[in-house]
């Protein structure tokens, strides 16, 4: 079916597919084992403490609001990711700020962290629980005097809600933001979410979304601040506003970040750094170029616990879970792997 209507999909603005997207889902009339595959139990984990069907999640960006989650989950999703969401409800950058790199199979967006606002959120999820994994990711509003102060009040808003909070700091497209990398505002900014989390009687995990535009210095400062402060896990990689010289679309050269088959190889390269550094101790989602059941193999067997897409699903549908799925497990069978987790960090076939 997505192939009879791609046409007339992308025949429209991409914003304006998007939200006709996000109304659609929210009638998805098909049965959730549409969607299942054939041995599934082959792709079975357990990630931040609860068990989930597979490793593909859905990235932040598609679900920026909270309004569509569980429908996702019946797409065949293992976790869904929501966000990013801002302490005020704000529009985001001037459009036209996405655009479809046909030819690359990408996208370049500078939409600017445009959502419903936390307190909106909140609500929308505490009267919709979810049915699987959900992440919250969080970030501060454009105007504001304090990032650091946003991202603490998204995270006391959020504390009880989801299953674990993604703090991104990795967007090209909020100015600062990607300052946290530095060592001494990342530094006092996790000092202040642990205090958070010491308040709490209960557990809550808290990852880290990280910029693929990194340098050695600071990996290796990244690196040890995640082992410093404890940090739950890591989200690699946000999109690139680099890595443009081999585009062939005509919109290449927006302003915005990069996502899509171009980041594939650069946000694998990065999975292998990190996982080779932290020896399996924080798990890893790969994000980046993920469209594909040898895609995703790829990133696990670099290091990834976990994968998230959003791009690839523009491009190939809904169906595209279903697919990866069904060619993850029989790379997996080829392979001689009898779960998931065996994969991880393999190196087998890269």
């Amino acid at each position: 079916m997505f192939s009879y209507a791609k046409p007339f999909i992308f025949s429209l603005d991409p914003e304006k597919a998007h939200n006709l997207a996000i109304k659609s889902i929210k009638y998805n009339f098909l049965p959730e084992g549409f969607f299942n595959v054939e041995n599934e139990e082959i792709l079975n984990l357990k990630l931040f403490g609860k068990y989930i069907k597979n490793p593909i999640g859905l990235a932040a960006g598609f679900d920026k609001s909270a309004e569509v989650y569980n429908q996702m989950f019946k797409l065949g999703f293992g976790f869904v990711e929501v966000g990013t969401i801002t302490p005020k409800k704000q529009y985001g950058n001037p459009k036209p700020r996405v655009f479809r790199l046909e030819k690359d199979y990408a996208l370049i967006n500078r939409l600017g962290f445009n959502n419903d606002g936390s307190e909106i959120v909140k609500r929308r999820i505490e009267n919709n629980l979810p049915k699987s994994l959900l992440g919250i990711n969080i970030g501060p509003n454009k105007e504001t005097a304090d990032m650091s102060e946003d991202f603490l009040k998204c995270a006391e808003t959020f504390f009880t809600l989801g299953d674990y909070i993604t703090i991104n700091i990795s967007s090209p497209n909020t100015a600062g933001l990607r300052d946290f990398h530095k060592t001494e505002f990342l530094k006092e900014l996790l000092k202040k979410i642990n205090e958070i989390r010491e308040k709490s009687s209960f557990r809550k995990s808290f990852l880290l979304k990280i910029s693929p535009d990194l340098n050695e210095t600071n990996i290796n400062e990244l690196i040890n601040l995640i082992i410093d402060y404890k940090i739950d896990g890591i989200i690699l990689t946000n999109t690139t506003d680099s890595n443009r010289e081999n585009l062939l679309s005509e919109h290449k050269s927006e302003t915005g970040g990069l996502s899509g088959k171009p980041l594939r190889a650069l946000s694998t390269k990065l999975i292998k750094v990190f996982y080779k550094s932290l020896k399996g101790k924080v798990p890893i989602i790969g994000v980046g170029g993920v469209d594909s059941g040898k895609a995703a193999f790829e990133k696990i067997a670099a290091g990834a616990s976990a994968l998230q897409l959003y791009t690839g699903m523009i491009y190939r549908g809904p169906m595209i879970v279903k697919e990866i799925k069904k060619d993850l497990i029989k790379i997996l069978n080829e392979q001689g792997f009898k779960n998931i987790k065996e994969a991880i960090g393999s190196y087998s076939s890269i």
